[in-house]
């Protein structure tokens, strides 16, 4: 049997808003606990801005374009709320309601 679904202690319009703004750096990942992700992103950032400065478009522009369409995936699960923080809890809409798998 499987755990009922729990919601997280963050706050969803928190998130949300960091994950718009600041997406790209992966700022919404330290918040919600998603270390990893955070690193990857940030990485992912500092990468883009460091080949640009070297005058390397094309990998500038790979590496923003990655970033990129990752923060919208992870900004659109947040606003439906089926994007889970670092404890493995939904980062819940407001009057969200959780449903209990089978």
């Amino acid at each position: 049997m499987q755990p009922s679904p729990q919601a997280s202690p963050k706050s969803y319009a928190i998130a949300v808003s960091i994950s718009a703004i600041f997406g790209v750096m992966g700022i919404h990942h330290f918040y919600l606990g998603r270390y990893i992700e955070g690193i990857i992103d940030f990485s992912l950032f500092v990468l883009t801005i460091y080949f640009y400065a070297n005058g390397e478009l094309l990998w500038a522009g790979a590496c923003f374009a990655i970033d990129s369409i990752h923060t919208f995936i992870i900004t659109i699960m947040l606003l439906t709320g089926s994007f889970k923080d670092g404890q493995g809890k939904y980062v819940c809409y407001p009057g969200q309601k959780l449903k209990t798998p089978f």
